[in-house]
């Protein structure tokens, strides 16, 4: 039987070495993330570092990609492990670290994310051991059920990123430019060198250690293709504040004009 958070999907994708396309949410209603999920996303990009969404919100853009081949991923502002916790236990089909800075961390957010002995994640399941027979079984299937991504978005972080892609049980890494090129004292100069390099490395080293390398980006079809030919698997393109923006300006813009 197939998780009800779509991974098994997403993640066959991914190790297949299809491309996948997301796209970010931020507004409470999730009914964003159905629609974003009957457009047909591989999966939605849940958006809790820059949002004013609350739990309950979370768990309402979970639900709504239930019966769609739509996986979603939660993204959270920092590693901490009492942070991540009740987001687990919703069941969606990843959490995406946000400022991860070293092997050390990282290490420490997948012991967060799994059950004694190889971690020390409380048990508490409810969505996730739907049509589960047991705890037993529940726990044999358990790390399968989530992937674990580290959002690389630091310089700190890349100069220790040789560790982090080695740590055990850590599924993929994504890319944070504007704020990678931010610790370079760089923000938003992403055609600088010493910008490009740092993410040539970033993606790079992902590759070479096997993750699922992915990024969250604007909707820059150009970038998506330079990126996808080094290797990166998965794009969270845009946000729903941004497409209804440029779609409602459009009109705007048109009618306007024949006044």
């Amino acid at each position: 039987m197939s998780s009800i958070n779509n991974v098994e999907r997403f993640r066959e994708r991914l190790e297949n070495n299809q491309i996948c396309v997301g796209t970010s949410v931020q507004v409470c209603d999730p009914l964003m993330s159905e629609v974003a999920a009957e457009a047909g996303n591989d999966f939605i990009w849940i958006e809790m570092e820059h949002s004013h969404m609350s739990r309950a919100d979370v768990m309402g853009h979970i639900m709504a990609c239930r019966g769609t081949p739509t996986a979603p991923l939660v993204r959270v502002s920092h590693p901490d492990p009492n942070l991540i916790k009740p987001y687990l236990d919703m069941c969606p089909a990843g959490i995406v670290i946000s400022m991860l800075e070293s092997a050390e961390q990282t290490e420490m957010i997948v012991r967060a994310c799994r059950y004694p002995p190889k971690g020390f994640r409380g048990f508490g399941p409810i969505r996730n051991m739907y049509g589960i027979d047991s705890t037993a079984e529940y726990l044999e299937k358990a790390d399968d059920q989530i992937l674990i991504i580290a959002h690389i978005e630091t310089i700190q972080a890349v100069r220790d990123l040789d560790a982090i892609v080695r740590i055990p049980g850590l599924d993929g890494i994504s890319l944070g430019r504007n704020d990678l090129s931010g610790t370079l004292g760089k923000l938003g100069q992403h055609d600088d060198p010493e910008v490009l390099e740092a993410i040539d490395t970033v993606i790079s080293k992902g590759v070479e250690a096997g993750l699922h390398v992915g990024c969250s980006i604007g909707s820059d079809v150009d970038q998506v293709a330079e990126w996808r030919a080094k290797g990166m698997k998965w794009f969270a393109l845009g946000e729903e504040v941004g497409y209804f923006f440029d779609g409602t300006k459009e009109v705007a813009d048109k009618v306007h004009a024949l006044a």
